[in-house]
């Protein structure tokens, strides 16, 4: 898969030969409305390029994130199966052999040992899952003119 890429200034989206001024002497000789379009283009295709890496990091990340939640899920349902089962025959074979509310209370401790293994499990796996890196990378590098001063601007 093919990664968009952000150049720097000019470089990227540029093409002197579709009219857009390149020199200082240009830049002058052009209207307004002509350095608005180029502008609009180049920010255009600059949030374009941020927004399809975006998408290529979440479906990357989401394919992680997706296995962690289902390694929860099924540890989840796995640890409270075994916890069932494995409470049901331990206690009623402690219940002929000692008091019943001792026998529930081992079988608590062997349902926690197994849930705490499960957890761990899905903790571990979930570390792997390692967030927008890129796309917040990409975005810090955007010039400061273009992000918002909640202070206002002074003219």
């Amino acid at each position: 898969m093919s990664m968009p890429t952000q150049g720097s200034g000019l470089d990227s989206g540029y093409h002197p030969d579709a009219g857009a001024p390149h020199s200082a002497a240009e830049v002058k000789s052009s209207s307004l409305g002509d350095l608005m379009r180029q502008v609009t283009t180049d920010l255009s295709t600059l949030m374009r390029q941020e927004v399809e890496l975006a998408k290529a990091e979440i479906r990357q990340e989401g394919k992680k994130a997706g296995k962690a939640a289902g390694l929860f899920g099924g540890a989840g349902f796995g640890g409270y199966m075994v916890a069932l089962f494995v409470s049901i025959a331990v206690w009623q074979f402690l219940d002929n052999v000692m008091d019943s509310g001792l026998a529930a209370l081992i079988v608590a401790v062997i349902w926690a040992a197994v849930a705490a293994l499960l957890y761990s499990m899905a903790k571990k796996n979930a570390q792997h899952v390692r967030g927008l890196k890129q796309t917040n990378d990409s975005v810090q590098r955007i010039p400061d003119a273009l992000r918002p001063h909640p202070e206002g601007v002074t003219r």
